[in-house]
């Protein structure tokens, strides 16, 4: 049975960005079609099964939606060519998540770090949904993006083949690529699913990494007993995916330490789920248990301490530091940073002064 969908839903099927690794921090697929086929389903591929149900489509851009690893069969992506048996379950899913209402233009501020005719890049604060959707229809960053591109006709919010080419998680701050043309997408989503982007972020986690500097390999998925936390599963496990996070440690504070983490892969969470994985908890991160004390002494005024650094960053201490790609159509390397903000900035001084206090 077909999910309901407006007509211009079916312009998802023109993005070629792959979504099945590597294009963001949080990872995350979103379906935006289902549909089941009857038990007396005729062998028939899929692309021809899809032309049927989705109006004002073409097998062109089917081909291209399976090519982008966008359609699945069973939860498994598929080419154009597979044969659908009955009750198979096809899915159409995108690195977004489907808008189901309009999108309404907000005025809220960003902090743009470059823009030109075919990309922005942001320096998202804490605290700003990427997506509309879960509860989120409004104040996110792609509301703030209709706002800055109102008077622009060639910008289109809601069409896919423009817009974010990766995302990073509400309580993250840090830089973020937009991509204003289709070209500009097709080519930046290729450099993030090849990993030739540069991405570092800062973060300050519980304890002090041992070896000071190392890298983290484990498969990532979904938690068996807590739908919303990741966690590393066994090579074994084929709802994991594949991920790398290189670490090297700037600052020992004894109880905590600032590190850098680079990014091989993006998967859901994966820095805050690494360092967990590792023994060493993001400062401050309430979904991985870093909102408690986890190092450290037992006094009242150690544990006022700690109580004061949670209210000074009530989020996990992470930070998008800088960003590195090739531009789309000069094929220049660029680069940008952007400073650790306020709230971390703040954490790591008292930090820094409880530490030469000791």
């Amino acid at each position: 049975m077909a999910q309901d969908f407006d007509a211009e839903e079916l312009d998802l099927l023109d993005s070629l960005v792959e979504t099945q690794e590597g294009t963001t921090e949080s990872g995350e697929i979103y379906e935006h079609f289902r549909f089941v086929a009857d038990k007396g389903q005729q062998l028939l591929r899929v692309d021809k099964f899809l032309v049927a149900r989705l109006e004002h489509s073409s097998r062109n851009r089917v081909q291209q939606a399976a090519d982008a690893g966008c359609i699945l069969v069973n939860g498994k992506a598929v080419k154009s060519n597979y044969r659908v048996k009955p009750l198979d379950v096809i899915q159409i899913v995108m690195d977004r998540p489907r808008y189901e209402i309009e999108i309404i233009a907000q005025h809220i501020p960003m902090d743009i770090v470059y823009e030109d005719e075919a990309v922005l890049v942001v320096n998202k604060p804490a605290g700003l949904v990427v997506h509309p959707g879960h509860g989120n229809y409004s104040g996110t960053l792609v509301n703030a993006l209709a706002w800055h591109f109102r008077d622009n006709p060639e910008y289109d919010v809601s069409d896919p083949r423009l817009g974010l080419v990766h995302r990073i998680d509400k309580d993250t701050s840090g830089l973020l690529v937009i991509a204003k043309t289709p070209d500009a997408k097709t080519h930046l989503g290729k450099q993030f699913f090849n990993k030739t982007t540069k991405r570092e972020y800062n973060a300050l986690v519980w304890g002090v990494p041992d070896p000071a500097n190392g890298r983290i390999e484990g498969n990532i998925g979904r938690h068996p007993k807590d739908r919303l936390q990741m966690t590393v599963l066994p090579p074994d496990d084929p709802t994991g995916k594949h991920a790398v996070t290189h670490y090297e440690t700037l600052e020992n504070f004894g109880h905590t330490a600032l590190v850098k983490c680079v990014l091989e892969t993006g998967r859901t969470h994966q820095i805050r789920v690494h360092m967990t994985h590792i023994g060493h908890p993001l400062f401050s991160d309430a979904r991985y248990g870093g909102d408690k004390i986890l190092r450290g002494e037992r006094t009242g005024t150690y544990q006022k301490f700690i109580s004061n650094c949670f209210e000074i960053c009530p989020r996990q201490a992470l930070h998008a530091r800088t960003l590195g790609f090739v531009h789309p159509v000069t094929g220049q390397e660029m680069f940008f940073t952007a400073p650790i903000p306020a709230d971390m900035t703040a954490l790591l001084e008292k930090w820094r002064n409880y530490t030469a206090s000791h």
